[in-house]
Formats: C-alpha cells, sequence, structure tokens
C-alpha cells in the first residue's frame, strides 16, 4: 500500500513496509531530509547530529507489521547519509529498555542492549543517541549541531535566551552528557510540552521533531533561522573585543608564504606522539578572531559542543606574537608554548582520568592558531585534519554568537574529558581498521604525470599516503592526482626541476596542502641517446641540468623542510642500470645517472643524523608505460641494438637473468619497500629492478 501520511498513536508513521523490492518511502523521505539539511553547514557540521524515522515495515518471520525506527548509525554524515548508514531497529524492543534501565549511573551499558533490538541484521551500528530519537513520542526526529542554536546553547544565560528567542515553542534543557538519561529528559520535555517543536540541548546543540519529515525539516531550519535573526538583532557589533595592534591579518600572499614556512615546523611538534597530516585555512573568520583582544580568553576555554572537541580537542595552541614577528623568533616561541602544551594536556588527563579510563591519546594540539596567518590543524589523514578545521571554525562561529548576546560558558572541563575519554568512544576507536602502511605520509613525486612517476604516485597513494603529484605538465600532474583521489588525497604541482624557485614553491605548495613533505621521490628525467661525437653541448647541459641539478635542487628543497619538520624522512632516487654499467651511445645519460647515483651516497652520509633516509632504485628496460621511452628514447635504443622498436622490451627481457619485462608498476613496488616500513634501518642503498641485469650488479 502507498503511504496514507497519518501519524499512528505510538508516534510512527505508517507506510508501505520495506522489502528487498526497494526502500521505504518513509526512508527515501528522511535521506531526502538529511541530505537538503546536511548541504549546508550552517545548519550542522560534517559528521555531526543525526536524524530517524518510525515507520511500519514488516517482520520476516511473520510477515506481520512491526513498527521499526531508523536512525543514522554511529559515524558518517548526514549531508551524504546513504540507507546503509542507518541502524533500524524494533521500536517495541527499543521502548521496552525504560524498564530495564539502570540508572544514570550504569547508563553506558544500554548502548550494548540496543544491539538486542536489532531489526534483523540491523543496518549500521547503534549511536549514543539512539535513545533520544526512539523515546520521543514524534514519527520525525531531528538532532543538529548549527552554529546558532550552539551559540544560545553556550550561552552563560543560555535559558534565559531560548525563552527569549522562541518563546515557549523551543524549550530549554541543561546539558548533560549524550545517553539514555538524555533520551528520557527530552521526551518528559516533549510530552509535557505539547506546543513545543523542539529543544536547546544545553552547551550541545538543537533536537526538533514532525509528524512528517517535512514538518520535522522545517522545524529544524525554523530553530536555526530564529536562533540566527535573534543573534543579529540582538547582538552587540564586536563580540570580539576591538582589534588588537599588530594581530591584524598580513597581506595575502605574504600570509601564505608565512604558512607555507611554519607548517613543516608546527606540523612537527602535532605529530611528536604520533604522525599527522595538516592542513592550513585563512579563513576570514578565524583571522578576524585571531585579530582581536579577547581570542586569548576565548580560545583557552575551548570549544563546548562534543563533537567539536572531540575532533578540535579540549583547547588549541595559540601563539602569543604580533602577525609580523620575526619568523625566527615565532618558532622558537612555537616551540615554547607547545612543551607547555603538553605539559598542560598531560596535567587535564591526570585531573580527571579513573582508573577504567583509556590510556592517553596524545598530548600534542590538534589546532594551532597563529595571529595574522591562520589555522593549522592536524589528524591522521588529511581529511580528519580538514574536518578538525571546520569544527573549530564552527566552534569561533559559536563563541562569536554567544559573546554578542551574553558571555560564551562552555560546558566543565571535567565534562569534556568525561566524552574524550568515555569507554564507549574507545570502543568506537578500536572498531576503526588497521592504517595502511604509509598513513600519515605526505609524498612528493617528481615526474609524477606519467610512467614510472604515475606508477609510483599511484602506489605511494594506495598504501595510505597524501601525494604531491609535481610534473611540468600541468595536465597529466592533475590527470594522475584525480586518479589517487580527490584533494584529500592527492593534489597536483606544476614545476620544472630545472628552476630552483619553482621547486621551492612545490615544496611550499606542499605544505600549505598537507603540513610539510615525509618522502620525496627523484624521479623526473629525460634521455639523450648519442655517440660521443653527436652529444652537443647543449644535450650534455640538458641532461645533466634535469637529473643531475634538478635531483640536487629538489633535495636540497626537502631536506630544508624535513629538517625543519624534525621528524626524519626519505627520499629516493630513481636511478639506472645505466649508473654503473657502461653502454654504447649513452654518455650523456650514463654521466647524469651516475651523478645521481653518487647524490644517494653522499646525502645519506650528511642526512642521517637528521634522520633522513637516502636509497635509490636502479630500473633497466621499462619500455612499456615509460615516459622516456615514448618520447623518442626507444626508436634509439632499439636502432642501437638493431631490433624493432616494439620489439625492445622483449629484447630488454631476454638478456636478463630472469627473462622478464620490467614494468612501471615494478619500480613503484621497490620504492615503497624502501618506504614502507620492513628498510627502517636502511640507507645509501640502491635496489635493481632489471629482471637481472649480471654487468650492473653492485660491487
Amino acid at each position: 500500500m502507498t503511504t496514507t501520511g497519518k501519524n499512528s498513536d505510538n508516534g510512527t508513521h505508517e507506510g508501505k513496509p520495506s522489502t528487498a523490492m526497494g526502500t521505504h518511502p518513509e526512508v527515501a523521505a528522511l535521506l531526502g531530509r538529511s541530505h537538503r539539511i546536511g548541504a549546508d553547514r550552517r545548519n550542522t557540521n560534517f559528521g555531526g547530529g543525526n536524524v530517524s524515522v518510525k515507520a511500519t515495515g514488516e517482520d520476516p518471520v511473520t510477515g506481520t507489521p512491526v513498527e521499526l525506527m531508523w536512525v543514522k548509525g554511529s559515524g558518517g554524515d548526514i549531508g551524504t547519509l546513504t540507507e546503509a548508514g542507518l541502524a533500524v531497529l524494533r521500536l517495541d524492543r527499543l521502548r521496552a529498555l525504560v524498564d530495564v534501565y539502570p540508572g544514570v549511573e550504569r547508563e553506558d551499558e544500554m548502548v550494548a542492549a540496543f544491539d538486542y533490538c536489532l531489526h534483523g541484521k540491523g543496518g549500521a551500528a547503534p549511536s549514543i543517541d539512539t535513545a533520544m530519537h526512539g523515546l520521543v513520542d514524534a514519527a520525525h526526529v531531528d538532532h543538529l549541531h548549527p552554529d546558532a542554536g550552539i551559540a544560545l546553547a553556550t550561552a552563560a544565560d543560555g535559558e534565559e535566551l531560548t525563552r527569549r528567542c522562541f518563546g515557549d515553542r523551543v524549550v530549554w534543557v541543561p546539558w548533560r552528557r549524550p545517553g539514555f538519561q538524555l533520551g528520557l529528559d527530552i521526551a518528559t520535555l516533549a510530552r509535557d510540552n505539547p506546543q513545543a517543536i523542539g529543544v536547546i540541548l544545553g552547551g550541545h546543540g538543537i533536537t526538533a521533531w514532525g509528524a512528517t519529515s517535512e514538518e520535522c525539516e522545517a522545524r529544524s531550519l525554523e530553530i536555526i533561522a530564529t536562533a540566527e535573526r535573534f543573534l543579529a538583532e540582538h547582538g552587540r557589533p564586536e563580540p570580539f573585543g576591538p582589534l588588537l595592534p599588530g594581530y591584524a591579518a598580513l597581506p595575502a600572499e605574504q600570509r601564505r608564504a608565512r604558512a607555507a614556512a611554519l607548517a613543516p615546523v608546527i606540523r612537527g611538534l602535532a605529530s611528536t606522539d604520533a604522525r599527522q597530516v595538516g592542513h592550513f585555512t585563512d579563513d576570514e573568520a578565524v583571522l578576524d578572531f585571531l585579530a582581536r583582544t579577547e581570542h586569548p580568553r576565548l580560545a583557552a576555554l575551548g570549544t563546548s559542543c562534543p563533537d567539536h572537541f572531540l575532533r578540535t580537542k579540549v583547547r588549541p595552541l595559540v601563539l602569543d606574537l604580533p602577525a609580523d614577528a620575526p619568523l625566527e623568533q615565532a618558532v622558537t616561541r612555537l616551540r615554547e608554548l607547545h612543551e607547555a602544551y603538553r605539559k598542560d594536556y598531560r596535567a587535564y588527563y591526570d585531573r580527571y582520568a579513573e582508573s577504567d579510563s583509556p590510556a592517553i591519546r596524545g598530548a600534542d594540539p590538534a589546532i594551532v592558531l597563529v595571529p595574522g596567518v591562520g589555522m593549522f590543524s592536524f589528524g591522521k589523514d588529511k581529511q580528519t585534519a580538514r574536518v578538525a578545521a571546520e569544527y573549530y571554525l564552527n566552534a569561533v562561529n559559536v563563541m562569536r554568537g554567544a559573546e554578542a548576546v551574553s558571555t560564551y560558558a562552555p560546558i566543565d572541563e571535567s565534562e569534556k574529558f568525561r566524552i574524550e575519554y568515555w569507554l564507549l568512544e574507545e570502543a568506537k576507536l578500536r572498531r576503526l581498521p588497521a592504517p595502511k602502511p604509509l598513513a600519515g605520509r605526505v609524498a612528493l613525486v617528481t615526474g609524477g604525470g606519467s610512467g614510472i612517476g604515475a606508477a609510483i604516485a599511484r602506489r605511494l597513494g594506495a598504501e595510505g599516503a597524501a601525494v604531491v603529484v609535481a610534473d611540468r605538465d600541468a595536465t597529466a600532474a592533475a590527470t594522475v592526482a584525480a586518479e589517487i583521489g580527490n584533494t584529500d588525497r592527492a593534489v597536483p604541482v606544476t614545476v620544472d626541476v630545472t628552476d630552483g624557485t619553482a621547486i621551492e614553491a612545490a615544496f611550499a605548495s606542499a605544505a600549505l596542502a598537507f603540513g610539510g613533505v615525509d618522502l620525496v621521490v627523484n624521479n623526473a628525467g629525460l634521455s639523450v641517446s648519442k655517440s660521443l661525437l653527436d652529444t652537443t653541448e647543449a644535450d650534455w647541459d640538458l641532461q645533466h641540468d634535469v637529473m643531475a641539478k634538478g635531483s640536487f635542487l629538489v633535495s636540497r628543497a626537502a631536506a630544508r623542510l624535513l629538517i625543519d619538520q624534525g621528524t626524519g624522512g626519505d627520499l629516493v632516487y630513481i636511478v639506472s642500470k645505466n649508473a654503473v654499467f657502461a653502454g654504447p651511445n649513452n654518455v650523456a645519460y650514463g654521466a647524469a645517472k651516475a651523478d645521481q647515483a653518487h647524490q644517494v651516497r653522499l646525502l645519506a652520509a650528511e642526512l642521517g643524523a637528521y634522520g633522513i633516509r637516502v636509497n635509490g632504485v636502479n630500473p633497466d628496460g621499462v619500455v612499456r608505460g615509460s615516459g622516456i621511452f615514448a618520447g623518442g628514447w626507444g626508436a634509439k635504443r632499439a636502432a642501437v641494438y638493431g631490433v624493432p622498436e616494439e620489439e625492445l622490451g622483449a629484447f630488454y627481457a631476454q638478456r636478463t637473468l630472469l627473462k622478464q619485462e620490467v614494468l612501471p608498476e615494478h619500480v613503484a613496488n621497490a620504492v615503497f619497500a624502501l618506504t614502507g616500513g620492513d628498510l627502517s634501518h636502511t640507507t645509501g642503498l640502491h635496489v635493481p629492478v632489471d629482471a637481472g641485469v649480471a654487468a650492473a650488479f653492485l660491487r
């Protein structure tokens, strides 16, 4: 039967039972509402909030109707929610938990009980907010984290402001940690206030409900718009105080240059306990916040909404110097502040930790604020770092709203700890899949737009690294980066490795994109196949400019960044069998490769003190998929050996010990072997990838 559009007595919505034939119409309506609300970050932050619907489904055993609830499961984002991301529970069993609820001191036990309420396999894992949705007697429920709503929720007189803003249409709920008791509280308020369309959750966010999906969505948006209008009409013009002399934003070009210089230093500090990937933003709202007199006080108070501080930590690290302070002074002060931050965080943990608390997860900041420059955020990968920045920007907006009409008063620090080190949160973290070998590392590959370089970039990306694809062909670099993934996974940069200024700019781009670099592959190259007498000075200079000089310039820029970062790193040179084997008509190429080979040894000796490993890979006969061979080298080498060009790969294979052709992917395998962790104590090594050329054996 089709949807009737009326409510049942128990707050569920009658409709077509869910079957294998397709999505239940009420679930389809829920997903549509979820996507519309989640598309606007003013309504809720990425990964925050949840939505639900109660409707009639079918018991697959008896074939009789059964009342079900579909609710966003643990994790995920409402803007991109799919049916697979919904937990499905039997409403009768969920509501029966009220009769066995042991009280607030043991409410965490109820999360495990949700598993016994699942319908069939139940879809996604039920979240802590399941009770909030299931116990409220309404067919549709939204729980959101809009900046305007949280501004009222974190104001010192939030209850009175809520009454002034909404009258009795929205009810105030004092702060309570998410869980079963909060669900009971909201259900009671909804029952006792039939005129109410939702609640403001103290320190947290909003919840709204409705008889239909359309009504619920309209009420959610009404609460948000009303709060925004109230703040705009009643707020004072400078909630963060007057401008602080010397703290105004630097001009855009100067600002980003300073950010690129600071990013590796800050990333290194933020990676003291565990390697992090970085993100930088100079959003105008953040710059204005840092330019005002009240920013030190407000930043020290930290964020309030649980979704915020779980991703941004209890508070940020804030550089307490004017924007134009000398770079060296800023670096020194950041190191001092980082040491103090770690001591303070450890003290915070020790103050509140109990015998069963999870171990401290690291004492480094997730958010670092630099006046005049912007915000640096960190996480296990780029997406996590970027989302942390988005959450702190939400927090800045929340503080602005609260300070505009009152005083910002986030939840107590002890409550923040209870959530940050919640055993249920720890269990969620433990369910995450194991990280890939290169997770948390950033790779830059020169010549990454084609051939061997593209294969290396793809392999490093597949193993978890964020990748900077560097190539003088902008289109080729962009194509390979897009193959690896979105800009959280890979970015292209256009660079000619013979241009030192362009190389410095490429590393600056990497620092702004990911916070720094950990793994650099010197792969860019070309080849001139001529006899000694036919090789011109221009041939010689071109060959050495690209490979010998180019590798030197890239390695020098990489070393500067890696030393500033202070976390070690890898330099890998794609050299050649020709670095140690003398072949005919190959003087410029072979000599340049020999130069690269010795750079590996020289730099391994010099950079080891900084934990930087330098190794090489010596391929040979990479014909198929090779940019060099496709560019004319193949035809010339085929002529030297007297074989058709299309048979050159097979010719090379037959002269090897293994009788196998070498492909770009085989070279990429060697790069991963050198950098993936198993050879962590190896430096100065050259790995042959030539299927066995006895004349090129290293001695």
